[in-house]
């Protein structure tokens, strides 16, 4: 039986620790690879131990091949951030939202009691994102389902260490949000190191590495960190430090109401 608490959270028994950080590498979470031209890896969702985090119902990656893609479907109940790492990804939906998206740019789209939409790769160039499901909080369900599309100069970016720190949701972001918690994506350049700040209280943080490989650095951890790779951490773990090995490190920091408290 998972693990569960009022916030939506379900993490597989015995799968976290009573530990205040906790390195997993991507090989304990599950690619699927359903067909030709889709390849996904779920740290959150499908089949990952951690089958729902705070609400949020999926974080992962996806990957599709040239002139290919998802055709019209249908959501409701959700609000859905689409972080594209590489390509052009083209959007279409019944609200009339529609465009394309590249990198560094932030998809927001609010299902509402029900939407379509379509999200293709029109180029030759393979198209790789992170997407976000989310629960929408009830308080929001009434309202009409929406979209919003934020670029790198919108979305506020400060400068951590060596690092370059982007707020997703939260800290600024011109992105509307009907959801609990904070979202941020951080890249550090070959070689740099940078500081990673501890969730708040009531929180707990959940950091999916999305390129590169480099070193993390706690109290009583040490783990090597590579692509798609978790970390996992409460506020005990204190100020993490990373460091970026002969290329670039990128992640995303997903501070959510807690969640580990639940599952152990």
């Amino acid at each position: 039986m998972l693990a569960t608490d009022v916030y939506g959270s379900a993490i597989a028994p015995d799968f976290l620790k009573p530990e205040p950080i906790q390195h997993f590498p991507a090989s304990v979470f599950p690619w699927m690879n359903p067909i030709h031209w889709l390849h996904s890896h779920f740290a959150v969702g499908g089949w990952s131990p951690l089958q729902r985090l705070s609400g949020m119902l999926t974080a992962h990656m996806t990957r599709i091949a040239p002139r290919n893609g998802f055709t019209w479907h249908p959501h409701r109940g959700l609000e859905i951030y689409t972080w594209v790492l590489e390509g052009t990804l083209f959007h279409q939906d019944t609200t009339g939202g529609k465009g394309e998206i590249g990198p560094g740019e932030l998809q927001r789209m609010f299902s509402g009691d029900w939407i379509e939409h379509q999200e293709l790769n029109l180029t030759d160039e393979p198209v790789r994102v992170i997407q976000i499901w989310y629960a929408a909080d009830p308080a929001h369900r009434g309202l009409e389902a929406h979209y919003q599309q934020a670029g790198p100069g919108e979305l506020p970016a400060t400068q951590v260490g060596d690092a370059t720190v982007w707020s997703l949701i939260g800290g600024g972001s011109p992105m509307q949000q009907h959801m609990h918690g904070r979202l941020t994506a951080s890249h550090l350049p070959a070689g740099g190191t940078t500081t990673i700040a501890p969730p708040e209280a009531g929180e707990d943080l959940f950091l999916y590495i999305t390129d590169g490989e480099g070193q993390a650095a706690s109290a009583g951890s040490n783990p090597a960190l590579g692509q798609y790779d978790v970390l996992l951490a409460d506020p005990q773990a204190g100020e993490l430090t990373f460091s970026a090995g002969t290329r670039p490190l990128d992640w995303m920091c997903f501070y959510l109401p807690k969640f580990i408290n639940a599952a152990v």
